[in-house]
């Protein structure tokens, strides 16, 4: 099995993918960003609590979570995407020192999911109220009501 910097590769339709442990995580993306992945294009969360079998490299386990994050190397024209498995109470760190722009979109994995990110400089609520309970992207979220009022139509 191919590896880079020590975490199990592989391909994602035609996109080159790395599955660092939680705790190569932080190290391994450092060392992408000093190989010229100057770009987080994206990262989020998948709940994967009804679909558990889905394909990982060998000696990879699977949790309930998992953390994508998409990186290009501008200069290259190249992509990485990194899939990190993360159970219900594992806390991951945050890429807001390295990557700026992943603050808004950590916000919202903590937001729609429930994951923490140690050392993240504002891990508040942005897309729901903040007395809002639970988190709405997980699988195990009640589906719930809110009532539409609309106004009167004329015709």
């Amino acid at each position: 099995m191919e590896q880079l910097h020590g975490c199990p590769t592989g391909e994602s339709r035609g996109q080159a993918t790395v599955f660092p442990s939680l705790g190569q995580y932080l190290p391994l993306l450092k060392k992408l960003a000093d190989e010229g992945f100057n770009m987080c294009a994206d990262l989020t969360a998948v709940d994967y609590l009804t679909h558990p079998g889905r394909p990982l490299p060998e000696g990879v386990s699977a949790e309930r979570f998992e953390l994508v994050v998409n990186l290009l190397s501008l200069d290259r024209r190249e992509r990485m995407r990194v899939r990190v498995q993360i159970a219900e109470s594992d806390v991951i760190a945050s890429l807001f020192d390295l990557y700026p722009g992943t603050e808004a979109m950590e916000r919202e994995v903590f937001d729609m999911f429930g994951l923490l990110f140690s050392g993240h400089p504002d891990l508040t609520r942005i897309l729901m109220p903040e007395d809002w309970d639970g988190h709405p992207l997980r699988k195990d979220y009640e589906i719930g009501q809110i009532p539409v009022q609309f106004k009167q139509v004329n015709s």
